[in-house]
């Protein structure tokens, strides 16, 4: 996996940004900086990225555990500082797995496993925000 990541400039505050596996997103900002609200704000794709992180771990560890998982969503709330630079100060994950028979301690362990161990977007929103989460089990 390459650790790059390329940002042009196409217009007013909208941007193409390009990471090292070729894939491209687009950011924008939001109309009272001169952004058209065409695209997500940088720290919100700051905030999915983590998401991301995370559901993926939890994903691995649950298939890896033999979990009929049907779906898995990762929710996350967050509050910002009120001045600059204005990190996260707090984010909560709300973690709802959909599946047959699941075992809750398994889901358990897989989530805190990725917020103790594999996520390494956690563990940099954690240098400056309390991360809390909670689990929601629906059986199908």
């Amino acid at each position: 996996m390459s650790n790059t990541a390329k940002i042009t400039w196409v217009d007013g505050m909208l941007m193409v940004a390009e990471g090292g596996s070729g894939h491209t997103i687009t950011m924008d900002g939001a109309p009272d900086i001169g952004g058209r609200n065409l695209a997500s704000r940088p720290m919100e794709v700051l905030l999915m990225g983590m998401g991301g992180c995370t559901a993926i771990d939890v994903v691995s560890m649950l298939k890896k555990q033999r979990q009929d998982i049907e779906g898995v969503e990762v929710s996350l709330v967050a509050e910002r500082a009120e001045d600059h630079p204005k990190v996260y100060t707090s984010v909560k994950l709300v973690y709802t797995v959909r599946g047959r028979k699941l075992n809750r301690a398994l889901v358990e362990r897989a989530v805190s496993l990725s917020d103790e161990k594999y996520c390494s977007a956690t563990a940099m929103v954690k240098k400056s925000a309390a991360v809390t989460h909670e689990i929601v089990l629906v059986e199908i």
